[in-house]
């Protein structure tokens, strides 16, 4: 039978683990965002050296599970002399796996934007930086939002594996409740809870954000993207 009073006694414990959620997950997000740009700049360098690494990076990170990352950055690094706590690491760790993810995103919205813009940004004297942040860039963050939001939403989820190396997240809220009181439904189906919480209000966000976006664009960027879908 499902015993309430094991949720009210222990959701301090949830509610920690909630906030730590929220708080590695945004900042793990944020700089993957920002790392993920760079990553793309960086593979459009005229340096064929800068091409390669950022592609490798891209297909080792894609092609390895976020698990074995965490652990050869948490329990790996101190034998390189780099040692961080549990919560640096699974900041880290999320950026640099997201962020290999956000570059592909970014990369094809880069793409879908008309090549004649590009022709004649250069033609004005624009510089490449200055072609990617002006023109191409505003345009382009519309027209991956969708692509964005459900990254973003994995990462969210993914973060549950956090647990791992010891992050007070929720699944770690979860487990303590679980081994103290013996109790798998009650805990599982309130962490599962609070994660629709935060995947509902990210999807939500997306949507508005995606629907205020659409309205502002240029008849000739919306030709563009409805050409594309």
């Amino acid at each position: 039978m499902f015993d309430l009073s094991i949720i009210t006694q222990y959701y301090p414990l949830f509610l920690k683990g909630f906030a730590f959620t929220l708080l590695v997950c945004a900042a793990g997000i944020l700089c993957g965002l920002l790392w993920g740009l760079f990553l793309y700049i960086l593979g459009q360098s005229r340096f064929l050296l800068f091409q390669i690494s950022c592609r490798w990076y891209i297909n080792v990170f894609r092609g390895t599970p976020l698990l074995v990352q965490l652990f050869l950055l948490f329990y790996g690094g101190p034998h390189f002399g780099l040692r961080l706590s549990a919560i640096a690491t699974g900041i880290i760790g999320l950026a640099a796996y997201g962020g290999a993810y956000f570059a592909e995103i970014y990369r094809a919205g880069f793409q879908s934007i008309p090549k004649g813009q590009i022709e004649a940004a250069n033609d004005l004297g624009f510089s490449k930086l200055q072609i990617i942040l002006h023109i191409q860039l505003p345009q382009m963050l519309t027209l991956i939002l969708p692509a964005l939001t459900n990254q973003t939403i994995i990462i969210v989820k993914e973060s549950a594996i956090l647990s791992i190396i010891t992050v007070p997240e929720l699944t770690t809220a979860a487990v303590k409740v679980s081994t103290s009181t013996f109790s798998i439904v009650e805990p599982y189906l309130l962490l599962a809870g609070a994660y629709w919480i935060i995947v509902h209000c990210i999807s939500k966000c997306g949507m508005a954000w995606e629907k205020r976006q659409l309205t502002s664009l240029s008849p000739t960027t919306q030709t563009s993207a409805n050409h594309n879908v």
